[in-house]
């Protein structure tokens, strides 16, 4: 499944989703533009687990930070890309700019570092901005629980365009996530950063919004109720 667009309504201009797309898309191309510099820095900047918890010094805890802005191809790139412009912009709205600039980065972090505990003999560099993307999907399940996503569906070899409501689509997504992590090979990829973040999103949120409510025009919507 492949999302299009959410039919939500925004009250801002999502700014930070938009500069955290610039910024991926820009770091990439220095990535593959660059040559040996590129490789350098994709493999200096990315996590690996192992040196986390062997560190040779302490430089080496920032690439818990740099990891979420590195990728390891262009369809990696624009998978992330897609769902961070799709489902970031309404929490963006939901939290104002700065604080979900926060919870990003938190939601981030504890995605690589769950991957990093796990896996914690792994000499195989992380790199990626899904698991800050996932804490994004937490949150989205638990705010937005009666929109729908525009999703493109393939069934056999007949591409279908299908409304599917979010909470649906995410449970799907989640269900995918613990499957893949399930498989003996799944350190290769990061599934459970991917599991991380989206534990740490549906956790978290609620730490964002001290009144326990989301000020909308029209209402006070409470992120465990459904919109009425």
């Amino acid at each position: 499944m492949i999302p299009i667009k959410d039919d939500n309504y925004l009250k801002s201009f999502p700014y930070v989703t938009v500069v955290l797309i610039a910024i991926n898309a820009a770091v990439f191309l220095v990535q593959i533009l660059s040559g040996e510099f590129g490789k350098m820095l994709t493999y200096d900047f990315s996590v690996t687990p192992y040196n986390i918890f062997h560190p040779q010094s302490r430089e080496v805890y920032i690439t818990l930070f740099t990891s979420m802005f590195l990728h390891a191809g262009i369809w990696h790139l624009l998978g992330n890309m897609i769902f961070l412009w799709i489902f970031g912009d309404d929490i963006e709205d939901a939290l104002g700019h700065f604080r979900y600039l926060v919870f990003y980065i938190i939601c981030g972090l504890a995605a690589v570092s769950l991957h990093s505990v796990i896996y914690h003999g792994s000499h195989i560099p992380v790199l990626g901005a899904s698991g800050a993307i996932s804490g994004i999907l937490g949150a989205y399940f638990l705010l937005y629980p009666e929109v729908r996503v525009l999703t493109i569906v393939p069934i056999f070899f007949i591409i279908r365009f299908v409304w599917i409501p979010s909470t649906f689509f995410l449970i799907i997504w989640f269900a995918f996530q613990l499957l893949y992590a399930a498989n003996p090979s799944a350190h290769q990829i990061a599934f459970l950063a991917h599991i991380g973040g989206f534990l740490a999103g549906l956790g978290i949120i609620y730490l964002f919004f001290p009144n326990k409510g989301i000020k909308r025009d029209f209402d006070i919507i409470m992120p465990w109720e459904h919109h009425k």
